[in-house]
């Protein structure tokens, strides 16, 4: 391409096409003098107007600043997009609800309602335990006296069995063969309990006809003093007799005996001969069986057998044991309904020192559930005198055997009567 001359005119510069955003290339504008006047009516535009020009990339420009949007879902195409707010964001419209972030699921703790469960049985037990406990027929069984016997180590019991009727009506009486009224209330039996501090448990029968001081009476049988002066001399008698001290005493009487084997459903005995006693109401067979209420009152009782006296502190020793095995079975301890009406029973027939409670009696019952030595006094022999026929204590083995159990030692083998 050739310069132009010097003094010749330019050649014509010949407009440049621009391309338009929506559309093909379009012819460069026309004068104002060569627009058509429908078209200049239609859309007027200056000569000098340009096309914008197509963009490629962002659609705002470098310096333009781009909208920010409230928190919320997307706007339609043809809402206006509400523009960037300084600040927090408007009070919602009144008579509208703001909305809320969902709350958490609270979590279930099954083990919640089994720690419900666990105090409600707790807060029960601990009531039960004292209605029984107030429930205990309470006497001053345990008087001091003067030179009384000192503490000794270990719990000693003294438990009594007597022909109290308190209660029983004529056909009661009938059934358990008491024999009617025959004066003072006696005991048929007598034992001595001792619990160690550690080791077996003592379990001792003093004969009902032993001859012993009774203080006040001089000589006379072991009952007589139950029978003069009720609890309060029979334990001053047992102690001044044996050198213990006597810290708890409880006393059953023949209703009560013969309720509590009910509520149980009966004892499991097994007697190696039969025993027929009509005094007692008892025609018993040899052999394992199960004895009622009135049975296993007469059995207690019952003297019809060749060692009279002697098989009877052993009957009696066999009766208890079967007794506490079933009181303090699991069965019966899983059984609510078998076990309050045999511990109601069992406190409603008791008589207790003023200074015993429910607790006590449970601590006995599971020292006599363990492993227990049962045993009698060591005898001597028999005397005729004038409180009659009386059993004789060795005096040599007696001492040597409460000795041992004063001291809280195991009673010397050879003093042991089986």
């Amino acid at each position: 391409m050739q310069a132009p001359a010097a003094g010749a005119a330019p050649p014509p510069i010949e407009p440049t096409q621009v391309l338009h955003r929506d559309g093909p290339p379009h012819a460069p504008p026309l004068a104002y003098s060569q627009v058509p006047p429908e078209q200049a009516r239609r859309t007027p535009h200056a000569p000098t107007q340009q096309p914008v020009p197509q963009h490629k990339g962002p659609a705002h420009a470098p310096t333009q600043r781009p909208l920010r949007f409230d928190d919320g879902p997307p706007h339609a195409p043809w809402q206006q997009p509400r523009p960037y707010r300084e600040g927090p964001p408007p009070a919602p419209p009144r008579g509208t609800r703001p909305a809320q972030a969902p709350r958490p699921r609270r979590k279930r703790h099954p083990f919640r309602w089994l720690l419900v469960i666990l105090l409600v049985l707790v807060l029960a037990a601990v009531g039960a335990v004292i209605q029984l406990d107030n429930s205990l027929n309470r006497i001053p069984a345990l008087a001091n006296y003067a030179q009384r016997v000192g503490d000794t180590p270990g719990t000693n019991w003294l438990l009594v069995g007597s022909d109290g009727r308190a209660g029983l009506t004529p056909q009661q009486e009938q059934e358990l063969a008491t024999g009617g009224e025959v004066g003072p209330e006696r005991t048929d039996t007598i034992m001595l309990v001792h619990v160690p501090e550690s080791g077996k448990t003592t379990l001792v029968s003093l004969p009902r006809d032993s001859y012993v001081s009774v203080p006040g009476h001089g000589k006379d049988k072991l009952n007589a003093a139950f029978a003069i002066g009720g609890p309060a001399l029979l334990v001053q008698t047992v102690e001044i007799a044996t050198g213990l001290r006597i810290d708890h005493y409880a006393q059953i009487g023949f209703g009560g005996f013969a309720s509590v084997v009910d509520t149980l459903g009966g004892i499991d005995v097994c007697l190696p001969k039969p025993i027929d006693d009509p005094l007692a109401g008892i025609d018993l067979p040899a052999g394992c069986q199960r004895l009622n209420g009135p049975q296993a009152l007469g059995f207690v009782r019952s003297r019809a057998t060749p060692l009279a006296d002697l098989d009877r502190m052993n009957n009696q020793r066999i009766f208890l044991a079967a007794l506490l095995a079933k009181a303090t079975s699991g069965t019966t301890l899983a059984n609510p309904f078998k076990l309050w009406p045999l511990a109601s029973d069992t406190v409603k027939s008791l008589k207790v020192d003023n200074g015993d409670h429910i607790w006590d009696l449970g601590g006995l019952a599971w020292a006599l559930k363990s492993d227990t030595v049962a045993t009698a006094v060591p005898i001597g022999g028999f005397d005729d005198t004038d409180s009659g026929n009386v059993l004789l204590w060795d005096k040599g083995k007696a001492s040597r055997f409460f000795n041992a159990l004063a001291g809280d030692q195991p009673i010397p083998e050879e003093l042991l009567t089986r």
